[in-house]
């Protein structure tokens, strides 16, 4: 039997068993109480609670944070609840204590301080309407803790258990709790059980005038016999609580008091019933209440309790009464010999501390006691005798043998060593019996042994350091933070100097401090006490400009130098004071996790006082469910409550979501003379989440309009512009409501009508259920018409296979006579289903064996629930899977799994089957067509439909090709589709037609989740690419993307693996602006994407300009023949609508429609032609369709020609065989004045020979594998006309970037910087994108972005180094001190733009190289390279098939490793495990690195040595790709 250890434990067990909230207390989110770390323990188990089955809601709370707040939501709806904490909340809670004392709430408290905790913090509070219960051994702990939640449910009022840890440390272990017996004690089981009623209850702090109360039915016999019925009730209700609720619901109370030994007499229940009232529950109620628990304990376990329990001889004449750490003494006491001064003495404790039951007290003691020595293990001491002093003596006084009541001696309990425990009661006895003992007598020491650091101080979370370093950025010297947690204050604590309070008050004095100091720099510059006259002047003018932060900061140097030269006595006085001279940027910080009240009451002292005081309040709750019903939480509208009292400066700000928005609010709220409040947010669960986990968070909330971004300026209609500027999309109801009402905001939205119904929309207003309804409602409208059996079918599909098998599923059984609906799961009410007559579910597997994502609600709903009749429901199931997704064989039951899981669930609700589960397998010749052809014939005889004659000919399938047929020269219909307000989206073909034009269809995964459960449309946005031939891009063009990408995107760049910009999060009503900006810069995006020949990269770092200058020329001349010339990207998203113009220019340059070397079909598949440089690869020439490797002539100084290599290529599908990467095969060498026709002859060869049938085997690595390179080489030349030669040698030494400095032949300098990804972004730690916009304005040279995602800064003049050098440093962007793994790592978008990303890549392969630095730190690999690649799916864009190790996105979290890729980009990796996660990527990496330090080689690769030990088989082309492998990959079956 399993056994528990300590109290926290055997506390945490109950309070999870017996309610349905438990507020887990700590010291902070990412540090465990003794308490959390099993309750979450429980929960993550998902082990089943008693009162609320499915188990309570886990809530943690940091200790600092006002967390009995929290408590008030859930009771006030009906809920049990039950606090576990320790005593450092109590005192600041004391305002809460007096109301939640009224209701049936469980505080677990631990006494903190151990080994000397001070119980004064108990006695502070004995007075606040809590019942008080005090355990000392484990198993007390356990059992009182039990009464205590029985005592909360039976009375209806709070509880608080309170106990010492260190008391029962040294107990052994116990059994866990009985959970019948917790069921009983509880009386879940009553006929009378019942659900606490719910109050409608709003204010926090003011008494509602709620109290317990109970219905007491009393018999017509005498007061002696009398017997009650009490049942506790809800004072605001007065009516009788509800039975008790079944399934996942609550179960709480008993309402019939138990007999037992010691309660009054009963008689029959058969007495007749005279009168019913309804009155407060009283101390003998809570006394006939804890009698009747501690009977059922004792009946069921033999342990009995009371509320004092003496130990001890009936003889006794001496006894101990003990308010403190009881262990010592009684170890003490049992251990005493005959000759001790206490060896018969009596040992007297209370169970029951509140309410006080004077009279068992004295009924307890034996009445041979004479003398009582009381123990209070108090330090805080606030009156002169001790309270239980009093109550003892109170107690033994007023009884009725008060005249022989003995004698009472208080003692002071301090901390006693161990060893000097029988020494400290020898003192004890021996001034209890002398003839004069004295009263307070200190025992031990006051203080106790030093604590460690105590975990329950305050400390600011590292997340949280982003708002920091803004301030800091923005103000520099001029920050003053007033509150600043590890600022030295003499004399004060730091939670006292941390505190808002204190801060603000320190404001006001420096406030008047300065105003003084103004007064006297006036009146010192009317004087002639300076030795000079300069001073005056240079004050005078200062004085005037005192209050402007700009010019007073300015001039105040040159006062501060003239004072100082004066010399003189005024002069000197005030140079005492210079700092003063300097107008600070005054601040009051806010936050949960260490100055948690400016952001609750705080607030209002500093909009009352009018004060110009910046606050900035950081917010750090994450969105959710439970955030948004809790209105007890009232920070989250403190924007509100601060724009009604009208004097305020008011922001609503997200660093995760717009840094540029961030920086914005704090300068305006600086420069606002009154009043500023920012409200941060800064989302997180622990203090110790990653920055993905706070920007996922950040995003949810910021989208749904749970946390709005929005500036309020009151002053702004001075200046006839706007008070309120929305900096989001959307905007919660409250705030909307205020905007209404709010004129000037009126008038606003009536100028702007768009503007308006951004405001109007509110997150949560489309009710999703009544969305199924009304779908389902019409398509049974729909069918009532039609003949023939209902079938409705359901699928779950992530990416189109399962739905559009659905369809077409659907539009069959219409051939066949059948009524067919169609619906994705989660768009069907799920209680119509045992209405069905026929139902078919069609779903594919996602992730981890999951379902996808608009069938996940369906499923959860479905799995869980036990009342769905469907025995009059026939159905079947198909499921779409890869049986060798999952290599290891422990996890082949993801196969398939969730059709399988749904086949047995509504087997399992009685669904009648009509056939066998049907499974599509991806390994299969047709891949689940095989297994799907095999399975709707069975379904069409299964549904007596099989031999209908007189089919239709189903249409074949719309593929790519024809929507390029019939686009009309790439048009379709995506100006029509730009026009269409009602969605974010484009049509699906459209879709695939704008990526001709440079741009992809989105939608942010962050946010699908969400979106759907608010019935909303996924959160769709574009994804723009440029064309930008080698990557060069002037200081124009930057300063032109940089803007672009603030005005229309999500305020980043990204540098791509294709050496040119990308913009995400292009919402579809600004993507025609967006693109015309483009091309403002003389830039264009057309053939950035499709089956095209695409942007061509070119080696970036001009080391020998003139041959590279070359090599540019001819990159350009190939760029521009290959160029498509349809007009539709002009008219689509250049011409001006007005306007009659039939063409439109791009840079100068006509264009005519028609295709002459692409036809109206373009090409099979996507082109891509690179040209490196040698020595450095750092295109990967041999990664792509066409790789052109620069040959210099003989003088070693100009462009002679190129190798030509073809067929290289990165796309894979996991698991399918038939698909692999490959590097390109040589052709040989042309010279370089040929090179543009040699490019179109090879694209031509694959336009008429590329795979258009299969778009998996249609690019042109395929082409050239199926013909053989020599045959392809063959046609090539015959539309050529020539041959090519041999290759020229050459030689690579690297495919990464050569970092920092360069000068070339002719003395230019090249700076090539490390951007971490290729991400362009302000952040708090680095203000990257302001200091290259800056660097832009002053750069006379060119902006090089490389393949490798990084940048170069080329072109420098000597004359301007110094400034640029300065301007790097200035932004951190110098800075190469990053390892060398770091600098040659890469990573594609992935999540959460990409739609093909099965796992993070960008966004996490920073945090696992950081978590492998440290091994490469302490084997000594810090300065060696190693290519380490990541793609979230394994199309390939970062070319991870190429790097020494990569790992490619399988499943969210779960990534393929592969391993022996060469360091020249010249050899393919080999998988090495499969679906393997970050635990085990760690495990593999950590040894392998210390390995490759020791056994490596001289000038070895990471790549070359995992072959040379054996770790892995060199791959040797790309068709043995899949042979050899580390890891087989077996059949899921």
């Amino acid at each position: 039997m399993a056994t528990i250890r300590t109290a926290g434990e055997a506390v945490a067990k109950v309070a999870y068993l017996s309610s349905h909230v438990v507020l887990s207390v700590q010291p902070a989110l990412a540090i465990d109480s003794e308490f959390s770390r099993h309750l979450h323990g429980y929960s993550d188990t998902q082990l089943p609670g008693l009162v609320a089955e499915k188990g309570p809601e886990i809530v943690a709370l940091r200790h600092n944070v006002d967390p009995l707040l929290s408590a008030f939501q859930p009771l006030r709806s009906g809920k049990l609840v039950a606090v576990t904490t320790s005593s450092s909340v109590l005192l600041s809670s004391i305002p809460h204590l007096y109301k939640l004392a009224q209701y049936p709430i469980v505080l677990h408290v631990s006494l903190e301080a151990s080994p000397n905790p001070d119980y004064s913090t108990i006695t502070a509070i004995r007075q606040s309407g809590f019942v008080f219960l005090q355990s000392e051994t484990l198993q007390e702990s356990q059992d009182l803790a039990l009464t205590a939640h029985a005592l909360a449910i039976k009375s209806g009022k709070g509880v608080l258990h309170f106990f010492d840890p260190a008391n029962s440390r040294d107990d052994s272990p116990i059994h866990t709790e009985d959970r019948d017996l917790v069921r009983d004690v509880l009386g879940l089981d009553s006929a009378r059980a019942s659900r606490v009623a719910a109050s409608d209850c709003t204010s926090l702090y003011v008494d509602d005038g709620r109290r317990a109360t109970i219905a007491a039915e009393h018999s017509s016999v005498s007061e002696e016999s009398q017997s009650e019925d009490i049942v506790a009730h809800d004072a605001s209700s007065r009516t009788l609580l509800e039975k008790n609720s079944s399934a996942g619901g609550s179960s709480v109370g008993s309402s019939v008091r138990e007999s037992s030994a010691d309660s009054r007499p009963t008689v029959s229940s058969a007495t007749s019933i005279e009168s019913s009232t309804i009155r407060a529950v009283t101390s003998d109620d809570v006394y006939e209440f804890v009698a009747a628990i501690w009977t059922k304990i004792s009946r069921t376990t033999g342990r009995s309790y009371q509320a004092f329990e003496y130990t001890g001889p009936e003889n006794a004449e001496s006894a101990l009464f003990i308010f403190g750490s009881t262990g010592m003494f009684v170890d003490e006491l049992g251990a005493a010999k005959s000759s001790d001064e206490f060896a018969k003495c009596g040992l007297i404790t209370a169970r029951l501390y509140r309410p006080w039951n004077g009279p068992q007290l004295a009924e307890s003691l034996p009445a041979s006691v004479k003398r009582i020595a009381v123990l209070e293990q108090i330090r805080r001491k606030t009156t002169k005798w001790g309270p239980l002093l009093l109550d003892v003596l109170t107690s033994l006084r007023m009884g009725s043998s008060a005249s022989g009541s003995p004698l009472v001696v208080g003692h002071q309990l301090g901390y006693i060593e161990p060893a000097t425990v029988h020494q400290a009661l020898r003192g004890i006895f021996q001034n209890l019996n002398s003839d004069e003992p004295l009263q307070n007598l200190e025992v031990g020491s006051r203080e106790g042994p030093r604590e460690p650091l105590n975990q329950y101080g305050l400390a600011q979370p590292k997340v949280e350091s982003a708002y920091m370093k803004i301030l800091d950025q923005v103000f520099g010297e001029r920050l003053y933070l007033a509150n600043r947690l590890d600022a030295a204050n003499v004399g004060l604590s730091a939670t006292l100097a941390a505190s808002p309070e204190y801060g603000f008050g320190s404001l006001l004095a420096r406030s008047d401090h300065r105003s003084r100091f103004v007064s006297e720099v006036k009146h010192a510059a009317a004087t002639n006490d300076f030795a000079t006259d300069v001073p005056r002047s240079w004050l005078s003018k200062w004085a005037l400009n005192a209050e402007d932060e700009k010019l007073a900061n300015t001039i105040a140097p040159d006062v501060i130098s003239r004072l100082s030269n004066d010399g003189s006595r005024l002069a000197s006085t005030l140079l005492e004071s210079k700092s003063l001279f300097f107008k600070e940027s005054q601040w009051l910080i806010g936050s949960d996790a260490w100055a948690y009240d400016l952001g609750n009451s705080g607030v209002h002292h500093v909009l009352a006082s009018g004060a110009n005081v910046n606050m900035l309040v950081i917010d750090s709750q994450p969105w959710s469910e439970r955030a948004v019903a809790d209105a007890a939480r009232r920070k989250k509208d403190i924007g509100l409550y601060a724009m009604n009292f009208g004097n305020a400066y008011v922001a609503s700000v997200a660093v995760y979501s717009s840094y540029t928005q961030v920086l914005e609010a704090m300068t305006e709220a600086d420069r606002f003379n009154g009043p500023s409040i920012v409200l941060a947010y800064l989302p997180y669960n622990k203090e110790d989440d990653s920055p993905l986990t706070v920007l996922q968070e950040t995003k949810k909330a910021v989208d749904l309009g749970y946390w709005p971004l929005y500036r309020w300026n009151p002053v702004n209609e001075e200046n006839g512009d706007p008070n309120f500027s929305l900096d989001s999309e959307r905007i919660k109801q409250e705030l909307k409501e205020f905007l209404r009402r709010d004129n000037h905001l009126t008038q606003l939205m009536n100028r702007h009508p768009t503007f308006a119904a951004n405001l109007s929309e509110s997150y949560g207003t489309e009710v999703r259920a009544l969305q199924k309804r009304k779908a389902k409602d019409a398509y049974d409208s729909m069918l009532e018409s039609l003949y023939g059996a209902p079938m409705t079918i359901l699928f779950a599909s992530d990416n189109g296979n399962a739905e559009s098998m659905a369809k077409r599923l659907g539009n069959r059984g219409k051939a066949r006579g059948l009524k067919t609906m169609v619906m994705a799961m989660d768009d069907y009410p799920l209680e119509d289903l045992p209405t069905e007559e026929n139902v078919i579910l069609i779903t594919s597997t996602a992730g981890q064996g999951e379902f996808p994502q608009n069938g996940r609600t369906f499923w959860d709903a479905i799995k869980d629930t036990n009342e769905l009749d469907l025995s009059q429901t026939r159905y079947a199931v198909f499921a779409l899977g890869d049986s060798h997704y999952w290599p290891r064989k422990e996890d082949k039951h993801y196969y398939n799994k969730p059709g399988k899981d749904l086949d047995a669930r509504i087997a399992f609700l009685g669904g009648q089957k009509l056939i066998d589960v049907g499974l599509g397998d991806d390994q299969d010749p047709d891949s689940y067509q095989t297994g799907y052809a095999e399975w709707e014939p069975k379904l069409w005889q299964a549904l007596g439909v099989d031999k209908v004659e007189g089919l239709p000919e189903e249409p074949p399938p719309i593929t790519n090709e024809d929507i390029k047929i019939q686009s009309n020269f790439l048009r379709g219909t995506i100006a029509e589709g730009l026009a269409d307000t009602s969605t974010g989206a484009i049509s699906a073909s459209d879709q695939q037609l704008t990526k001709f034009h440079g741009t992809y269809m989105q939608d942010d995964r962050d946010l699908r989740d969400e979106r759907k459960a608010q019935g909303l449309e996924p959160a769709y946005a574009f994804m723009i690419r440029c064309r930008l031939n080698g990557g060069v891009a002037s200081p124009s063009q930057w300063l032109q993307m940089d803007s672009i990408s603030s005005s229309y995107g999500n305020e980043t760049m990204k540098l791509t693996t294709r050496q040119t910009f990308q913009f995400h999060g292009v919402v579809k009503s600004k993507l025609k602006s967006a693109m015309r900006g483009i091309n403002k810069a003389l830039m264009t995006t057309i053939a950035a994407c499709g089956d095209v020949n695409r942007n061509i990269m070119v080696s970036p770092l001009p080391t020998k300009s003139a041959f590279h200058h070359d090599v540019h020329q001819v990159s350009a001349k190939i760029s521009d023949h290959l160029l498509p010339s349809t007009t539709a990207y002009h008219e689509i998203w250049l011409k001006d609508n007005d306007s009659d113009e039939k063409q439109t220019k791009v840079a100068g340059d006509a264009v005519v429609d028609k295709e002459p070397l692409y036809g109206p079909t373009y090409l099979p598949r996507k082109f891509k032609i690179t040209i490196a440089v040698p020595p450095h690869n750092d295109t990967d020439v041999y990664a792509h369709d066409i790789g052109l490797i620069a040959i210099k002539d003989v003088d070693g100084k100009r462009l002679e020609g190129f190798n030509v290599l073809v067929g290289g290529g990165m796309g894979v599908t996991h698991n399918n065989k038939k698909t692999y990467p490959r590097t390109g095969s040589m052709l040989g060498y042309f010279p370089a004045s040929q090179i543009h026709l040699v490019c179109e002859k090879i694209m031509l060869v694959q336009r008429d020979h590329g795979d258009r049938q299969n778009r998996k085997h249609a690019r042109l690595k395929y082409t050239i594998d199926d013909m053989g390179v020599d045959t392809f080489r063959s046609k090539v030349e015959e539309l050529l006309g020539a041959k090519f030669e041999d290759p020229r040698p050459f030689e690579f030494k690297s495919n990464i970037d050569t970092f920092g400095w360069q000068k070339d032949e002719f003395g230019m300098n090249h700076f090539l910087m490390f951007i971490e990804n290729g991400r362009v972004e302000d952040t708090a730690e680095f203000p990257m994108k302001t200091g290259l916009r800056e660097i832009a304005k002053v750069h006379k040279g060119d902006f090089r972005l490389t393949p490798n995602q990084h940048l170069c800064l080329s072109g420098v003049p000597d004359d301007d180094l110094d400034i640029i050098k300065g301007m790097l440093k200035k932004y951190k962007l110098d800075n190469l001190h990053f390892s060398a793994l770091r600098l040659s790592s890469s990573a594609c978008v992935a999540f959460p733009t990409c739609g093909l990303a099965m796992a993070e890549s960008e966004r996490y392969l920073p945090e696992l190289i950081t978590k492998l630095e440290g091994c490469i730190e302490e084997n000594g690999l810090r300065q060696d390279s190693i290519v380490m690649r990541m793609t979230g799916c394994p199309n390939g864009c970062a070319r991870p098939w190429l790097a020494e190790v990569a790992f490619v996105g399988k499943a969210y979290g779960a990534y393929n490793m592969y391993l022996g890729g060469g360091y020249h980009g010249q050899r393919l990796n080999k998988l090495y495990r499969s679906s393997i996660m970050e635990e085990d990527i760690l495990g593999i990496m950590k040894p392998l690195l210390k390995r490759y330090a020791l056994e490596r080689q001289d000038g070895e690769r990471f790549g070359d040595f995992v072959i040379r030990i054996g770790m892995i088989k060199p791959t040797k082309e790309g068709k043995t790709f899949h042979e050899e492998v580390a890891e087989e990959e077996s059949s899921g079956e």
